[in-house]
């Protein structure tokens, strides 16, 4: 079950920038965006129960490592519906998939916030997609029209930046030879840390018309480089120092040796005897329920 779909909504702007811009950076760090941050995913998953046979979404899948996990716990008799915006990623999910042998796996390459899904899931997971979304009290309602009443949310997402060095400190390098980006700069969206206040997202789950919301932090090293010279290269490719990379053309460029620099002796502090970037990082891993009430 794993072929593609025909699309249901057309890109917007902000969806289209993910597949013209972002995803060919993305795929090219995916060892670390997949594996080195594996951590905040692994821990949340290995204790999470599935009752076999149940119908489970995974809402900005990526490259689908988590969505093939969810379809090994749920069984043959299980399914699980993974979804991303980005067409790129879902080929190698699909690919994945195929070689793991699963057939109770599909993909599809949707915008969550506008998608009309189709039947009732008992849970949807999301690992770092849920902070992305343009409007995420509309994707939140979405996601919720998906779940059967009483249909549990589980989603991570990351503190803020002064718990996660390995992004918040590049970004502040980076601002020291170049400007921050203006009001018009495309960008991946609301942002990584979008979500990092409780207040703020525990709001927007009940607007939506979740209830018994739950924060559990998450603390635990990620492995941002295979190097020092490739954690330098996915600083100024992805997340906040990547953005302002961006934004500012051939001014950074012209700065690009000396912010290297700067980077590199930064990151040498982080370098473990492997020789790999290992940081400090923390999640919330949130969950919440539908209640039994009408869509």
């Amino acid at each position: 079950m794993s072929e593609v779909a025909t699309k249901l909504t057309e890109p917007t702007e902000y969806v289209q920038f993910w597949n013209d811009t972002l995803a060919d950076k993305f795929d090219r760090f995916r060892h670390i965006l997949m594996e080195g941050l594996s951590y905040h995913s692994r821990v949340p998953l290995e204790r999470l129960t599935v009752t076999p046979g149940s119908r489970i979404l995974d809402v900005g899948c990526g490259w689908g490592d988590t969505a093939i996990q969810l379809a090994r716990k749920t069984g043959p008799d299980g399914y699980v519906l993974g979804v991303d915006c980005v067409e790129q990623f879902l080929t190698k999910a699909r690919d994945d998939a195929r070689k793991a042998g699963l057939d109770n796996i599909r993909f599809i390459t949707e915008d969550v916030e506008r998608y009309p899904f189709d039947g009732r899931f008992d849970l949807c997971f999301s690992r770092f997609g849920m902070m992305f979304f343009e409007n995420p009290v509309l994707a939140m309602k979405n996601i919720r029209r998906a779940l059967r009443p009483e249909g549990e949310l589980i989603f991570i997402v990351w503190r803020s930046s002064d718990f996660n060095p390995w992004l918040g400190m590049a970004k502040e390098v980076v601002l020291r030879y170049l400007p921050e980006p203006g009001e018009g700069a495309r960008s991946c969206g609301p942002g990584p840390f979008s979500m990092a206040s409780t207040e703020v997202v525990s709001k927007q789950l009940e607007i939506a018309g979740f209830r018994d919301i739950n924060f559990e932090q998450l603390d635990g090293p990620v492995t941002v480089g295979n190097s020092v010279q490739d954690a330098i290269n996915f600083q100024l490719a992805i997340g906040p120092a990547g953005e302002v990379f961006r934004e500012a053309g051939e001014l950074a460029e012209q700065q690009r040796p000396e912010i290297e620099e700067a980077l590199r002796e930064a990151l040498a502090y982080y370098q473990d005897d492997s020789g790999c970037i290992v940081m400090p990082s923390s999640s919330w891993c949130i969950t919440a329920r539908n209640p039994v009430s009408d869509h």
